[in-house]
């Protein structure tokens, strides 16, 4: 399989994650995204949209989203599972990841902010807009999860929740959010810390890390 991605990427950093919970090797395939590499012919070939990611599987299938990428790890490589077999808890998990997933993350995406840079919006105001929403959408998913055993988002195994979360608070630090106003979450996120699935996919241990 081929991963097509970029390190900084939070979409890419959940399926990197995914990946290696199941124990998966891949070919990791760069676009640095603020190069505009994403938007080289080829690579819109592979994926009309120009985002990251988009995996390749052995028989040369794309499938675009990370979301739909990281339920057909799951579905094709079923364990460990990363969503609960009863439907209510997964309609619970699925809603948690999709806060972040669809909520937060388009809006303080590369993207949207090079938008706000070429309305001629300040980039203090472009970090500000980035800063408020994640810590927006961080409030609500703590709220989420606070009455949830942990240590992980739901229970005590990670799900498609916590491939969610610690990419998002990463970004929210990068954008200087105090993070410390969430506490439910940053005990998801220690546990999932002391996983290497998790470190592994981190960042700053990507081949095309800066």
């Amino acid at each position: 399989m081929k991963l097509h991605g970029y390190f900084r990427s939070s979409a890419a950093y959940r399926v990197r994650i995914g990946l290696n919970l199941k124990g998966l090797t891949v070919q990791h395939l760069p676009h640095h995204l603020r190069k505009g590499e994403q938007c080289a012919p080829t690579y819109l070939a592979i994926n009309p949209q120009g985002l990251v990611p988009t995996l390749e599987d052995d028989n040369g299938a794309a499938l675009t989203q990370s979301l739909a990428i990281i339920e057909w790890l799951d579905e094709t490589h079923p364990n460990p599972p990363l969503l609960p077999k009863d439907p209510l808890r997964r309609a619970k998990v699925r809603a948690f990841a999709l806060a972040i997933a669809c909520d937060i993350h388009p809006v303080q995406n590369l993207k949207v902010l090079a938008r706000l840079r070429q309305l001629g919006v300040a980039e203090e105001k472009v970090t500000e807009w980035a800063a408020w929403a994640n810590r927006e959408g961080l409030s609500a998913c703590e709220a989420l999860v606070r009455g949830e055993q942990g240590p992980f988002c739901f229970g005590d195994k990670p799900t498609i929740a916590d491939l969610c979360l610690v990419p998002q608070l990463a970004n929210a630090r990068r954008f200087g959010v105090d993070v410390a106003a969430f506490p439910r979450l940053l005990e998801a996120e220690a546990a999932a810390k002391q996983m290497r699935a998790f470190t592994d996919a981190a960042p700053d241990r990507q081949p095309d890390a800066e």
